[in-house]
């Protein structure tokens, strides 16, 4: 038996246990097949609050989360900064406290600094409020439930009828892309290489500095998950990371986050690190290709492969990210695994 889930906040996943983990991927998996009913609603978080606090643009998590609030039965309120009194001078802290008063039971949180979430999360726990915070991206740093639905869509693929954590275990994964600016990359560091999994970056060297894997090895040393053995592997060239891939995860440009020359254009970028079908044959004949989105179409990865329903599991990542904060959303509401 696991033991019971007792977080109250996700704001990362650099201190999760591998039975945290497998509790999140069970407990999607038993909303994916709610999902799959007529009736897709249940009542677990009837009466409660979910409150999406989105200080930058989002179209998949932002959607993702209201849709898995609304189909856990609790009632959604949506926050945007631009018609909000953050334009009269009122702060974040006081924003989220406004949301507290109305009877909010947890909140999702994205802001374009690191750390935000976590700065809301400790005033809740300060008023002893008893409110559960979510991080939904911050800044450079983390965003968890991304990593979460893609361990999810990886374990479903292997396993539909019981996904686990150790499915992943000896199974090569190439993550391509701005990794220097991705939360997303960040997060599925710590779920990915807690699986057993070979994790290979690739990228230019100014979008993967050599210190990034210093980023895992002084924080893993200072976190909770000591016994995992992490396999991370760093490369500036896109041969030696696909090379018998199992899975290929690109990343998006983030050309807004980008504050100086980092590449010389995106044709060069495409030249040497898109993923193309041909660059695909180094990979296992089985590979399969993901991306968190939105993507720039012919610029990280090929339209066919994209739309390649035998080789792509972009569109399954958006459906599973459905049933995954579903399954955050309920767990940290206080149900039971």
């Amino acid at each position: 038996m696991s033991p019971a889930w007792n977080r109250r906040h996700v704001l990362s996943l650099s201190d999760f246990a591998p039975w945290e983990y497998n509790t999140v991927l069970q407990t999607a998996n038993s909303f994916r097949e709610v999902l799959s009913r007529r009736t897709k609603k249940v009542p677990t978080l009837q009466g409660q609050v979910v409150t999406n606090l989105f200080f930058e643009p989002s179209t998949r998590t932002r959607s993702s989360f209201e849709l898995a609030a609304k189909r856990l039965s609790a009632d959604t309120l949506n926050f945007a900064p631009g018609s909000s009194s953050l334009t009269k001078g009122e702060t974040i802290l006081d924003t989220a406290k406004t949301y507290l008063a109305m009877g909010t039971d947890l909140m999702v949180i994205r802001h374009k600094e690191a750390g935000v979430p976590h700065a809301i999360a400790a005033e809740m726990d300060r008023l002893n409020s008893g409110v559960g915070v979510l991080n939904a991206g911050d800044g450079q740093h983390e965003h968890p439930s991304q990593a979460l639905l893609d361990l999810f869509t990886i374990c479903a693929l292997l396993d539909p009828a019981n996904p686990r954590l150790e499915l992943l275990q000896g199974k090569k994964i190439a993550i391509v892309g701005d990794i220097l600016h991705s939360r997303v990359a960040r997060s599925n560091l710590w779920s990915l290489t807690a699986s057993g999994a070979e994790v290979h970056m690739a990228a230019p060297p100014t979008l993967l500095p050599k210190q990034f894997a210093d980023y895992v090895k002084a924080s893993d040393t200072a976190g909770s998950s000591e016994g995992i053995d992490r396999k991370l592997f760093i490369h500036w060239e896109l041969e030696p990371a696909l090379q018998a891939a199992d899975f290929v995860m690109t990343l998006r440009l983030q050309k807004e986050r980008m504050t100086s020359h980092l590449l010389p254009s995106l044709r060069e970028y495409y030249q040497h690190f898109g993923i193309t079908r041909e660059r695909l044959q180094q990979c296992q004949p089985h590979v399969k290709v993901m991306h968190p989105g939105p993507t720039n179409r012919g610029v990280e990865i090929t339209s066919d492969i994209m739309d390649d329903p035998d080789m792509s599991l972009i569109a399954e990542q958006v459906t599973n990210g459905v049933a995954v904060r579903m399954a955050l959303l309920y767990l940290m509401g206080g149900g039971k695994a």
